[in-house]
């Protein structure tokens, strides 16, 4: 379970800036920044934060343009965990109310935060890039996805040490070796809907090992770790 203690000390407007990029889930310019929150991410506050290993910041062309890390993600869920910064005042404290909230409402629909902030909609190509049909793919017999959900269950009864209980995907995956990745990956995509699953990050990232990384899933904008089955 994540601690104060490891999300680190922020001044409102970094808070501010790691919530906008947050809701956003996208990269934001400066400019974007400003039209959006009435601020830019620059100076001390732009430095700490990349420094941290929070935010990612692309100085190559003005105006820069910030994106946050998986470790920002994790600090950005975890920031009502903490006490809001003093010289924020009641605008800071009422952003952390509304973001202690906001972890309870989707702890409780069992949605990350990457899935419920990400962005919809493809891009559209630019008029200048070239089109070309991609050749047919070659036909393949599909698995059924009550099949492969019924794979991972019965992984899950095999690896658990009692219902609810935490597995890794690591091992999960070494017992459905011979199951497509692509195929599994949807299939636990779609069994984060279900009411007795629950598929979730490792929040202490030093902790994970090159395996545990390799087997994630991706989930939104969050790579997720552990899988449980079960009540809470």
């Amino acid at each position: 379970m994540t601690s104060p203690a490891d999300v680190p000390h922020l001044t409102p407007n970094q808070i501010n800036a790691l919530v906008v990029l947050m809701v956003e889930a996208r990269r934001l310019t400066n400019v974007e920044l400003k039209e959006l929150a009435g601020f830019t991410l620059t100076g001390k506050d732009n430095t700490k934060l990349v420094d941290l290993g929070l935010v990612d910041t692309d100085r190559t062309h003005r105006p820069f343009a910030h994106e946050l890390t998986d470790e920002g993600w994790r600090v950005a869920r975890q920031l009502h965990t903490t006490a809001p910064p003093k010289q924020g005042g009641s605008t800071t404290r009422s952003l952390f109310v509304v973001l202690s909230n906001l972890h309870r409402s989707l702890d409780r629909l069992r949605v990350s935060h990457g899935d419920f902030f990400k962005q919809t909609g493809a891009p559209a190509l630019a008029a200048s890039e070239p089109q070309h049909e991609a050749p047919a793919p070659a036909a393949v017999t599909p698995v059924p996805a009550a099949e492969v959900e019924a794979l991972v269950r019965s992984a899950y009864r095999d690896l658990a040490t009692a219902p609810g209980a935490w597995v890794g995907l690591a091992d999960v995956r070494d017992r459905l070796a011979d199951t497509d990745r692509a195929t599994l990956d949807a299939a636990l995509r779609a069994m984060v809907g279900r009411e007795d699953v629950r598929i979730i990050p490792v929040a202490n990232t030093k902790s994970l090992t090159a395996r545990d990384r390799a087997a994630a899933v991706r989930i939104g904008n969050e790579d997720n770790h552990a899988l449980a089955i079960g009540p809470a």
